[in-house]
């Protein structure tokens, strides 16, 4: 993650430019005119406390369920998008499933019980079964490596795992930039160092979180820059016509200063002697950790730079050369570069990067951070999903975070296919990853596990393909435009997937700003309403439709009854708070 702070899948051009034509509109305060009178919001607590023991399974991997008790007349349901796979009584506290064989499939697991002949949904989770975790990144951190008993660790992990995390960023786990993994004279790691904030780390912890994240089918990738150079002593190998300068005459070193503790100099990462000395010092820690990837970092726009003998660089070309150069030193590895600010992303997205990383920053408001996921899907031709590092309540430095900023941005990202970088050993609010002063308050916590259940569960309509539509949606109840959104409505994002229209009814009637970063916790709950009257023009006949929504009933999914007249169906949608996801198939 940048140290520095600087200032969907759909195919063609033409969204991308509706998108910008929009943008005028989006700040746009009218009240909502809708007759429909809002009610109090849905709580949903889960009864069963319903738990795998892994984030995601190999296709053919068993998953070991257990919950907290029995209830009688209880069965338990998995779907894969809406449809029944399978269904069994509840008979024990443990039990085991092994889902169909088939590779990157979400599935979701209902516990139901039935009581005069009405289904009660008493807890949900969600399966990911995937060969490859960066198909579907569900991306977390870890910032603090001191004296960690394996019981401390284990717990920072078992939650993790309960929101399907299936990757791990282990920031500012290393020593120097340039020599992450400080070694011995016998050519041993050393038991503990410092990183550049004087902080102790210890090996022992380092390998333990490594270790036990694999127990539970989760990645851990090594943190670093690609061009970051920290105090270079005598001895180290450096040498100082690697660095790229402010001037023609290399006079003036290009670094970022870090005040009282230092400067961190910049490489040319088009450099070959210098690719070929960072990667050796890679190579040391793969050859001791059992590290899946690198988790490469940048400090964005550096300006007008030279190297040591006065030619321009090109630092964009520069990561595109690392990566490839990167890739075929270390062909099984997994390699992710953050885009500050989305700057060389074109260039990051054009070589064998495993997922696309924006660090968000001038992209203030939530049609913006949409933008950027739209530039990644163009950028790598759809090849790649997107993580955001988008840092909420970013000015707070006290209290807890604000729930309605969190779940109305989390609705946003992960309706357009991407996910959120949010959650480590506590939840994240600015890029220095280890600042833990807000809290997580047990309301919201609640809440993300049904947002990132509903996210795996859904992969494959969220985050597999499809293309993006402009659908016909009317309500008598409500106002709804298409996306972006305008305040007093309900943006609807349509999406066409596997024969299926999907509709994402995002809501923002209610809400207080448009701004997702939510600096002053400003942000409020979106209104919630009960059974809206939906229209949709369709252009065949429809099968079935079906709602889930990661607000109501723990995002179980519920068939709809629908009414069919000359090309428009009309339904009526039992809930919408945030964000309720329609599925109309054909």
């Amino acid at each position: 993650m940048a140290i520095t702070k600087i200032a969907l899948s759909i195919r063609g051009a033409f969204f991308l430019l509706l998108l910008l034509v929009f943008s005028c509109s989006k700040d746009n305060d009218a009240p909502n005119e809708a007759g429909q009178i809002p009610g109090p919001p849905f709580v949903y607590n889960e009864v069963l406390n319903l738990v795998k023991d892994k984030s995601k399974y190999a296709p053919g991997e068993k998953v070991l369920f257990t919950v907290n008790t029995i209830r009688p007349n209880t069965r338990i349901i998995y779907k894969y998008l809406g449809q029944i796979v399978h269904e069994e009584p509840l008979i024990s506290n443990q039990w085991e499933w092994t889902p169909p064989a088939d590779d990157f499939k979400g599935y979701m697991v209902e516990l139901i019980e039935e009581i005069n002949g009405k289904e009660i949904v008493l807890g949900t989770t969600a399966i990911d079964v995937s060969s490859d975790w960066t198909k579907f990144p569900r991306y977390g951190f870890l910032s603090y490596f001191g004296d960690l008993t394996d019981s401390k660790m284990s717990s920072i992990l078992l939650n993790l795992k309960d929101f399907h995390i299936n990757g791990l960023q282990f920031y500012d786990w290393h020593a120097k930039h340039h020599i992450p993994l400080p070694l011995d004279d016998f050519g041993r790691p050393n038991n503990s160092w410092v990183d550049l904030f004087n902080r102790e780390i210890q090996l022992a912890t380092v390998e333990g979180y490594i270790d036990l994240g694999h127990e539970l089918n989760i990645s851990s990738m090594f943190y670093n820059l690609l061009f970051g150079v920290w105090k270079p002593e005598v001895g180290d190998g450096f040498l100082e016509e690697w660095l790229i300068f402010n001037d023609q005459f290399h006079n003036n070193i290009n670094a970022h200063d870090l005040e009282s503790f230092g400067k961190i100099l910049v490489a040319n990462p088009k450099n070959l002697d210098w690719q070929q000395y960072i990667f050796n010092k890679t190579n040391q820690v793969y050859t001791n950790l059992d590290f899946d990837g690198w988790h490469l970092d940048q400090l964005g726009d550096r300006g007008i730079v030279y190297d040591y003998n006065g030619y321009q660089v090109n630092l964009k070309n520069g990561f595109n050369e690392f990566l490839y150069n990167l890739t075929d030193r270390f062909p099984d590895k997994i390699h992710v570069l953050n885009a500050v600010d989305q700057y060389g992303q074109k260039e990051i997205l054009s070589t064998p990067i495993n997922f696309a990383y924006s660090e968000v920053w001038s992209r203030t408001q939530y049609a913006d951070l949409i933008q950027v996921i739209i530039e990644n899907n163009l950028a790598s031709n759809h090849k790649v999903n997107t993580v955001l590092a988008a840092y909420l309540n970013y000015e707070a430095t006290e209290g807890s975070f604000n729930t309605p900023a969190v779940l109305m941005a989390d609705a946003v990202i992960f309706a357009f296919g991407g996910a959120h970088l949010e959650l480590g050993e506590h939840m994240l609010y600015r890029e220095y990853f280890p600042s833990n002063n807000l809290v997580l308050p047990d309301e919201l916590k609640n809440s993300l596990k049904e947002y990132y259940d509903f996210m795996t569960a859904y992969e494959n309509l969220l985050r597999d393909g499809g293309d993006f539509n402009m659908p016909n949606v009317t309500s008598n109840d409500l106002s709804v435009n298409n996306w972006p959104p305008i305040t007093g409505n309900v943006a609807v994002v349509g999406k066409n997937v596997h024969n299926k229209q999907i509709l994402h009814l995002l809501n923002f009637n209610g809400v207080s700003t448009l701004n997702w970063r939510d600096n002053q916790r400003a942000q409020t709950n979106p209104d919630p309403f009960y059974n809206i009257n939906v229209m949709v023009h369709v252009n065949m006949p429809v099968s079935k439709v079906w709602v889930a929504s990661p607000d109501y009933m723990g995002g179980a999914s519920q068939e709809l009854d629908f009414q069919s007249d000359e090309g428009q169906i009309t339904i009526s949608l039992p809930y919408l708070e945030y964000w309720s996801m329609i599925v109309i198939e054909y």
